[in-house]
């Protein structure tokens, strides 16, 4: 039934009550079909209009009434619920309607006035389906036919019911005349028990973003508990927001320096925290603003442009005259490159203009042999002492009164030269800083976290406390299953065991398929992403020896292109033809992932073995920092997917001496002992 809310004073009496959901609704109108079909249009606007979280213009109105009365006539004889302008949090955007008839979801996504079906548009319907069966739990079990109506359209393909794995069925493109012939094909084959609408309705929504779709939601001040999951088993995903918010009000009332140590397996919002954190206290003339900073040069590349693609579109719509230049302004001040702020400490004695400054992966700030190289040869100055954790604390140091250092750290997240680990930081604390107040994550303990003895000396301070909080212990990333970081895990530790179990928890939930073939390897790929779902080719940045494969990770990929750009462009991750290495993927992640495995991490019956190309040989790499380095590469390259993912492992080539059988046969065959399926066996 229709939610009743009194009419204003001197609303005409008589027409249907005005819907409401109040603030926390998904719908901005919901109606059994037969109200909906007695309301009068004004009403049915009324309802949009009053619910809307914008001014309704002409043009918006128009297109409602348009949609309105097509519907008011086509659901003559059917009985159901119809909900309009349905959020999908996730994305930022609302499902023209949803209609729930005999035990059948229907998305309808209106395109009125457009005489043809555009790729993107069927996309769009395609996405808003999935993202209700992934991630609003009264859609998890019915089927989900999503609809492309549009309005003037002559006419359209053959209805086709093509119904995925999951229950969700390939779009159907409707006309006007043909809208109840698709309902009625539909309900025929997918027709089942009914949908108990009071439930569907008030389902929790549980959504799990990429961290671009995070960092654009936040950044258009969306909170991390309406953008992000918050069931039991990832609840600290907003308490550990809330925490960190408490140490910053702390060290501003009390006066006092603070950093604190927030850990996460690969995927548990890490990034998310710091920059819902930097966005609710992105205000200048606010006492506790805070700024974002990141090593990830990539990662800053991407979320800069996409959100400064965003503000130049919000601009627009506004009736704002919006330049790129201009809407990247405030984007840059908000999340900014590591380097950059360190650079500034050095032009002089001056504290920072920032009290809160999150570092985001932490872990891989420079030893001091790595600064030290770097100030000599580009900053010319000699000798300096410090390692870039130290002489980052130094810099928020200068602060006479207060000052808040949040570092956000990643297990195994190591993967060039020169980078630390956590323990350089806390070895900086106890030698220079033991003023310093600090909050520990209790796993720090882990050995991924590579805290060294340093971690037991600062848990023996008076000014030291370790707290639960401060961990999040599970993978946003991947919202089919929750286990993949442990499985990469024992992958690249040699548990066999461990790994089989991994593996089996992720059965039907998180494909991941092997193949020698690499044309196969993008078949799957293409045929497994609906809608927009993103796929891309990976490999580790020491993989010298694909270029048989038309893979050459020496070709300079720009990752804003790269992960930003649509299907249509060559340089996007779509057209599967650049491939992405670790370096430019930390940090972000696609749906789907092709990892590409060359003879530079190899199985033995010893474990790995690691190797460099160089020349025209391979050769044995024999650091074992290095060689840590290397397994942390595919640890990132094997943690990128949300939804699944194939491992291409080449067969060689017994005449190229480079490319012996003997590199890749045995990671091949501990890949398939393990039991992921291989795709010549499964589609022979």
């Amino acid at each position: 039934m229709i939610i009743p809310v009194m009419p204003e004073s001197g609303a005409e009496m008589g027409t249907a009550p005005l819907p409401t959901f109040g603030a926390g609704s998904r719908a901005w109108y919901r109606a059994s079909l037969q109200e909906f079909r007695s309301a009068s249009e004004d009403s049915v606007l009324g309802g949009l209009t009053r619910n809307s979280e914008f001014e309704v213009g002409e043009a918006q109105r128009d297109a409602w009434l348009g949609e309105i009365r097509l519907l008011q006539s086509l659901l003559s004889r059917y009985d159901g619920e119809v909900l309009l302008e349905f959020a999908v949090p996730r994305m930022g955007r609302r499902i023209d309607a949803v209609l729930l008839i005999s035990g059948v979801v229907f998305v309808v996504e209106f395109k009125v006035g457009e005489a043809l079906f555009k790729r993107a548009d069927i996309d769009q319907a395609w996405d808003y389906a999935l993202d209700l069966k992934n991630f609003h739990a009264g859609s998890h079990a019915p089927p989900i036919v999503p609809l492309l109506l549009a309005t003037g359209a002559k006419s359209a393909p053959a209805i086709v019911l093509d119904r995925a794995a999951d229950a969700v069925y390939r779009p159907l493109c409707v006309t006007v005349d043909g809208f109840c012939t698709a309902l009625d094909a539909a309900l025929a084959v997918a027709g089942g028990s009914l949908i108990a609408v009071e439930q569907w309705a008030s389902a929790p929504y549980r959504p799990t973003p990429t961290i671009v779709e995070a960092a654009r939601a936040l950044y258009a001040q969306h909170s991390v508990e309406a953008i992000a999951r918050h069931d039991a088993g990832a609840i600290n995903l907003a308490v550990t927001s809330r925490r960190i918010e408490e140490l910053a009000d702390e060290a501003y009332a009390l006066k006092r320096k603070i950093i604190c140590f927030v850990t996460g397996v690969p995927g548990a919002g890490k990034t998310l925290v710091g920059l819902n954190v930097a966005t609710r206290r992105r205000d200048h003339e606010g006492q506790t603003h805070a700024v974002f900073l990141s090593g990830n040069g990539p990662l800053v590349a991407v979320l800069r442009e996409a959100l400064t693609r965003d503000e130049v579109v919000r601009r627009r719509a506004a009736g704002e005259k919006a330049s790129k230049s201009r809407a990247a302004n405030p984007v840059k001040a908000f999340i900014q490159n590591v380097h950059h702020f360190r650079d500034e400490a050095l032009l002089g004695d001056a504290a920072p203009a920032d009290h809160v400054v999150i570092f985001d992966e932490a872990q891989r700030a420079w030893n001091q042999r790595k600064t030290a190289d770097f100030m000599k040869q580009r900053k010319n100055r000699p000798d300096f002492p410090f390692s870039e954790p130290a002489f980052l604390i130094s810099y928020l140091d200068r602060h006479t009164d207060w000052a808040v250092i949040v570092c956000l750290v990643g297990g195994g997240q190591e993967i060039h030269t020169g980078e630390a680990g956590i323990g350089e930081w806390l070895a900086a604390v106890n030698q220079h800083f033991p003023h310093w107040h600090l909050y520990l994550s209790s796993q720090l303990t882990d050995s991924e976290y590579a805290a060294n003895t340093a971690l037991d000396v600062v848990r023996e301070r008076s000014n030291s406390h370790v707290e639960d909080d401060l961990h999040l212990a599970v993978s946003m990333r991947s919202f089919r299953a929750e286990h993949v970081s442990g499985f990469v895990k024992a992958v690249l530790d040699c548990d066999q065991r461990g790994a089989r179990a991994a593996l089996a928890s992720l059965q039907g939930r998180f494909p991941i398929v092997l193949t020698r073939e690499l044309p196969r390897a993008k078949q799957w790929i293409r045929t497994q992403a609906r809608g927009n779902e993103r796929f891309g080719l990976v490999a580790s940045s020491k993989a010298m020896r694909l270029k048989p494969h038309a893979i050459d990770i020496r070709v300079a990929v720009d990752p804003v292109h790269w992960f930003l750009n649509d299907r249509d462009d060559t340089r996007s991750s779509y057209y599967l033809e650049d491939c992405a290495t670790e370096f430019q993927v930390q940090g972000l992640e696609l749906d789907w992932i092709c990892v590409n495995w060359d003879g530079d991490l190899r199985f033995s019956d010893t474990g790995w073995s690691c190797h460099d190309f160089r020349g025209n040989r391979w050769t044995n790499i024999n650091n074992v920092a290095n060689q840590q380095y290397l397994r942390n590469a595919y640890r990132v390259l094997l943690t990128r997917a949300r939804q699944g993912m194939v491992v291409f492992v080449p067969a060689g080539e017994s005449t190229d001496p480079t490319r012996r059988p003997e590199y890749y046969d045995a990671t091949f065959q501990y890949l398939a002992d393990l039991g992921i399926p291989v795709l010549e066996d499964i589609q022979a």
